[in-house]
């Protein structure tokens, strides 16, 4: 896909930014209306992890509702398969106002970016949904019976999804902040213990049903990525000061 200009007006800008929305449009609706034909086999497959926890099969109070229901797993499905397009059209928007060696960062991003996104979602199928809802319906014992609505199972599973999803990009934007010196290394390396406590808040909030087991599991993979990032970053920034020095020695020498 084509890259705009560096310098265009504003209403180039305007139409080029346009155009992108088009495309993430339209591919989103004509993936969303083939996906709406298997919706039964993904929502069956959206609930596996939750299924012990299901008193009966999900129960829809009115056909508007199995409809609106299907829609929004069509949607979703179509969200996530499209994702790499989606992501390359917002990075290639931007990518003229960046300089000619931060563009090389913009194929690495894009390939980290919708990496960091499946594994996100994938940990929270493979982990989180099982241990959230049998936190959830641990929380009725005693008092009454759950009536597991179709609208209500299906909208909390594909938040915790999409919140996993978006939360495992956190890494991303930490290794560019120091990458491009808009928060140093060592202010973040000191300051590890400010930084933990506000990854603990961001995750109490980003988690659907703010449960601590959630929050404790999307914690812990958050730190891990994190300190991954900041490794990363280290090495980068080793590279970098190693070759600015021997540019520094090369023209003393001269």
């Amino acid at each position: 896909m084509p890259i705009g200009p560096a310098r265009m007006s504003l209403m180039d800008h305007l139409g080029e930014l346009r155009m992108r929305l088009v495309r993430i449009v339209v591919c989103l609706f004509v993936a969303a209306v083939v996906f709406y034909m298997a919706t039964p086999t993904m929502g069956n497959f959206l609930i596996m992890p939750i299924q012990q926890y299901l008193p009966s099969e999900l129960v829809a109070l009115d056909p508007f509702e199995a409809f609106s229901v299907r829609f929004f797993i069509s949607l979703w499905a179509a969200a996530v398969a499209t994702s790499p397009v989606i992501l390359w059209q917002l990075l290639a928007f931007f990518l003229p106002a960046l300089k000619p060696k931060e563009r090389r960062w913009f194929v690495p991003t894009f390939i980290v970016g919708v990496a960091l996104f499946i594994i996100g979602t994938v940990f929270c199928y493979c982990v989180i949904l099982g241990a959230a809802f049998q936190w959830l319906t641990d929380q009725a014992m005693g008092i009454g019976v759950i009536e597991p609505r179709m609208s209500s199972y299906i909208d909390i599973i594909i938040k915790f999804e999409l919140a996993f999803g978006f939360a495992f990009e956190l890494p991303l934007v930490i290794f560019y902040l120091v990458i491009f010196d808009i928060v140093p290394y060592k202010k973040l390396r000191g300051s590890w213990r400010v930084v933990y406590v506000v990854l603990m808040v961001l995750c109490a909030v980003v988690t659907p049903d703010a449960s601590p087991i959630t929050m404790l599991l999307m914690f812990a993979a958050i730190i891990v990525l994190y300190e991954a990032s900041l490794f990363m970053a280290r090495i980068v920034l080793a590279r970098r000061i190693k070759k600015q020095n021997e540019e520094l020695a090369l023209q003393e020498e001269e």
